[in-house]
């Protein structure tokens, strides 16, 4: 079935996901405030994964650091060498992904955190081959401090972990209910597409992940699928192939 550039169509059915990487939002952890972590926010974001989990789903996570810092906008504000800036945005991710993996393990499930950079007494190195053993042996793997580099973003880890990880798509949980032809924050009329394809989210500057994210997924043809974190039971839904949130990519593999 093809579709024009930008229409916003009914999704078709999807395929149920076995194994997964969950991408959620720094921001989200510090529930109602702008800065540092909630626990009871925590808790709900490590109901949702349990859910997955519980599903018979592989899971793996990448948390994002921004309700400590986001690089590059420290170092733009404040000056500060952004080099620098990224690696204290790492440590964050390190602070976010400790507490999803307590608040996960208070719910009877198996996790382990994971850091690209060597936090030895906190922490496992990632390895990809004991990350996917995590997987096999049922545990939730969270994956901390981003590809470790700077410059890179978490959602350029998570892509990139996706695809090391042979996950089936990569779920980024986010502020908003999927993607949409104008910011809904600020145009009340903004229309929230169920599925469009690389091309599509291109031509239309979508901006569903920064440039390099998204060019590694389309690279490899792993489907990505925006929802609203918030949303109760959404990412259980998603990995059910449920129809939420929007699709970018995947358009053979979402046909029936």
């Amino acid at each position: 079935m093809e579709y024009p550039i930008g229409s916003p169509v009914m999704s078709t059915a999807r395929k149920p996901l076995q194994r997964v990487l969950l991408k959620l939002s720094g921001e989200a952890f510090a529930g109602g405030e702008s800065f540092g972590l909630d626990p009871a926010t925590v808790g709900e974001i490590a109901d949702e994964i349990v859910q997955v989990h519980n599903a018979g789903v592989e899971t793996a996570v990448v948390a994002g650091g921004g309700n400590f810092i986001r690089g590059v906008a420290f170092s733009r504000e404040g000056g500060m060498d952004q080099a620098i800036a990224d690696q204290m945005g790492m440590l964050g991710t390190v602070m976010n992904c400790l507490a999803l993996q307590d608040a996960v393990e208070k719910r009877g499930v198996p996790a382990r955190v994971m850091s690209a950079i060597s936090v030895q007494q906190l922490c496992e190195t990632f390895i990809r081959r004991r990350a996917l053993r995590h997987l096999e042996k049922r545990r939730i793997v969270i994956l901390a401090s981003g590809t470790g580099n700077p410059f890179f973003t978490t959602d350029t880890a998570a892509a990139l972990r996706a695809v090391e990880l042979g996950c089936e798509a990569l779920i980024k949980c986010t502020k908003v209910d999927g993607v949409y032809d104008q910011d809904p924050k600020l145009h009340a009329g903004a229309t929230r597409y169920a599925e469009v394809t690389y091309d599509e989210a291109i031509a239309k500057r979508l901006g569903v992940m920064d440039p390099t994210a998204f060019t590694m997924c389309q690279e490899h043809d792993m489907p990505i699928i925006v929802l609203s974190i918030y949303e109760k039971g959404g990412m259980l839904a998603a990995v059910k192939g449920e129809p939420i949130g929007t699709l970018v990519g995947g358009r053979e593999w979402s046909k029936t």
